[in-house]
């Protein structure tokens, strides 16, 4: 069994595998491997994702702090971890908590990304061969002895009827929202357009919803985003999106923005479809703070520059770049695992 300096030495080498120049082939091999298999993982999102896992997660000096949190369990045990799909590796922060705490990793990626997934991991493995026997990839997880499982609500009831007599995390759908007050400035509004369309809104961590005072006027907001026309009009999946979403509007006699990209439009609801985002006036901002506490569940991040007492708070273009200690569902994962 290698040692926790031994683990922590591993990723740091990972994470200066993916940004060393003499790799670049290497990497966008991955990326173009990545993206054939599917095309919601463009080639800038791929290579997004993996330079904020080497940048956020596999810092030095981020690990070593992270992981002196927390005390090594008493015992290793098999942790079968389900992973989700919806953005480039989404499912390395649960791979790294498990390898990292001692324990062996069954892994379990989403077919959407197997490829990401193993080419991480098995790169991790050729740098340190003593960590193949940590990491498994498996179809079934029924010798596991604590699961991690991410997806859907539906899945979610799945999940908790066949991991329950065991130690698990279970996650559901969770969405961002964002508050404004109408004295943003252009280039927050711009970097609200990074947290609503980056990785084409698939993640938790994206908004999908606004929070506006009333009388709201959003062409400040689209003048802002224009720029990200080209990314989004040229990209086939999320345009055919767009015009479905579009069209039903326009069928259905829904009152709607459209900048050409993106729709906006009245709803009480916190998820909204690809290319659409959801907005709700208030008259003050305090009037918002009950509801989205009552909803907490629910939503991952807040983000905002207003004076208001939520959990979640973080700045406009931040959503899409978590660190070691924001965890999935506000769940510490380090800690559920550190209990063994």
């Amino acid at each position: 069994m290698i040692s926790r300096a031994q683990r922590i030495n591993a990723f740091i080498n990972l994470g200066k595998f993916i940004t060393n120049p003499q790799n670049e082939s290497v990497i966008e091999e991955w990326i173009a491997r990545a993206n054939s298999r599917n095309n919601w993982f463009t080639p800038e999102n791929v290579a997004r994702s993996l330079n904020a896992i080497a940048h956020q997660f596999l810092n030095p000096d981020k690990l070593n702090v992270w992981t002196a949190q927390y005390p090594e369990p008493v015992s290793f045990q098999k942790i079968g971890v389900v992973m989700a799909g919806n953005i480039p590796a989404v499912g390395f922060h649960d791979a790294l908590s498990v390898i990292i705490s001692g324990h062996i990793l069954m892994a379990k990626p989403s077919s959407d990304d197997q490829m990401l997934i193993h080419a991480l991991l098995d790169k991790l493995m050729e740098i340190e061969p003593g960590l193949k026997e940590h990491i498994q990839f498996v179809e079934r997880l029924n010798d596991a002895d604590a699961y991690i499982a991410t997806g859907s609500d539906n899945t979610a009831r799945y999940f908790h009827y066949y991991f329950a007599k065991k130690p698990n995390i279970i996650r559901r759908n969770r969405t961002s929202v964002a508050i404004l007050t109408g004295k943003e400035s252009t280039e927050e509004l711009a970097a609200l357009g990074r947290d609503v369309l980056q990785y084409f809104g698939l993640g938790c961590r994206n908004v999908s919803k606004l929070f506006v005072p009333v009388g709201y006027d959003f062409t400040k907001f689209y003048e802002s985003i224009q720029d990200l026309d080209k990314t989004y009009l040229h990209h086939h999946k999320y345009f055919n999106n767009y015009e479905y979403n579009k069209s039903i509007f326009l069928v259905n006699r829904v009152p709607h923005y459209d900048n050409g990209f993106l729709l906006l439009t009245e709803s009480k609801a916190l998820v909204s479809a690809i290319s659409v985002l959801h907005y709700e006036t208030y008259e003050s901002v305090t009037d918002i703070e009950a509801p989205l506490n009552d909803q907490a569940e629910k939503i991952q991040c807040v983000v905002t520059n207003a004076d208001i007492a939520l959990p979640g708070l973080i700045p406009f273009g931040k959503t899409q770049e978590p660190g070691l200690y924001d965890y999935a569902d506000a769940v510490d994962t380090m800690a559920f695992l550190a209990e063994f």
